[in-house]
């Protein structure tokens, strides 16, 4: 059961601050490594932060011996009731350096309030003095994390860093996204623009092509999961990955299908063209704005797709 931090002593409240410090250097190495690769401007912020932190757990050990002996009990944030739980971000690959950054902040702001309750609790003028000094030190963390993104992050590094992290979004986000809308836009065609042409009837065109997008976009999103976990490839996690995909595969599809809960068969049809216009003009944009493909070249590309998968599907209707 976890202990309550008013009835911690103080020779607890030390080993606490020191397992605190200790764990603080620990995650904020991880985020360095994590980051390296892609963000070295920022793993260096983060070095700098971890080997702040171990000077502060080594200024709380040298306390600790002079006030307690050499045995410090194991007594660690979870064994204490009132912190707040962490969410291991630092474990995941590749790392968001925005999540990052907001978890740097917590901590922060967690480990000052910690050191202010703590110099309520103890009595002893060292402990105090060194508790003190190192609620300050939290205290200006925030400004020495500015300090080190000026120091380290200057105007080249930071177009670096805004380059990588448009890429990470390229490949986790717009990808899977412009895979699925391709499919979901241009692979129902041929289902929907049939049924139309076969029956005449809108009510039967609609239920035709709401369970082709329905059916493409839970097809495409296991797909998209289940084609790699992420870990080698970078393009994030598989889940997220394929529910972007198949939220966009149905979307593609449905978009040319609502136009057919309109009761007139032609109205129903000439507003149906108009939306694959505009979805086949989407598409074209978004390969030209992130996949650096040139717009004339992107649109002549989806137009011819869309163009013989729409007519097949009229040609096989009106058979």
């Amino acid at each position: 059961m976890a202990k309550r931090f008013k009835d911690l002593t103080e020779r607890e409240i030390l080993a606490l601050a020191i397992s605190l410090e200790e764990e603080d250097a620990r995650v904020y190495a991880d985020f360095a490594d994590g980051l390296r690769q892609e963000y070295p401007a920022t793993a260096k912020i983060f070095e700098e932060m971890q080997a702040e932190e171990s000077g502060h757990r080594a200024s709380l050990i040298a306390v600790y011996r002079q006030r307690f002996g050499d045995h410090i009990p194991l007594i660690r944030r979870n064994d204490v009731s009132g912190f707040v739980q962490r969410r291991p971000t630092w474990l995941a690959r590749p790392l968001k350096i925005e999540a990052v950054r907001r978890q740097a902040e917590v901590m922060e702001i967690e480990t000052r309030r910690f050191y202010e309750s703590a110099l309520r609790k103890t009595t002893d003028a060292s402990v105090r003095k060194l508790l003190g000094d190192l609620e300050e030190a939290e205290r200006r963390h925030y400004v020495t994390a500015e300090s080190l993104k000026e120091q380290h992050l200057n105007q080249p590094a930071r177009e670096q860093e805004a380059g990588s992290e448009r890429r990470l979004f390229a490949l986790q986000v717009i990808q899977p996204g412009l895979a699925g809308l391709m499919d979901g836009s241009v692979s129902t065609l041929a289902p929907v623009f049939a049924a139309a042409f076969a029956t005449k009837d809108s009510r039967d065109a609609f239920l035709v092509g709401m369970a082709a997008s329905i059916g493409a976009g839970i097809s495409m999103g296991f797909a998209e999961a289940l084609s790699d976990d992420g870990s080698l490839t970078g393009r994030g996690r598989p889940w997220i990955r394929g529910g972007i995909c198949g939220v966009m595969t149905a979307a593609g599809g449905v978009g040319h299908t609502l136009p057919f809960l309109i009761q007139d068969f032609r109205i129903a049809t000439s507003v149906a063209f108009l939306v694959v216009a505009v979805e086949l003009s989407i598409i074209s944009y978004i390969r030209h704005r992130y996949m650096d493909t040139p717009f004339l070249s992107s649109a002549f590309q989806v137009v011819v797709g869309g163009v013989l998968v729409f007519a097949t599907g009229i040609l096989i209707g009106s058979s």
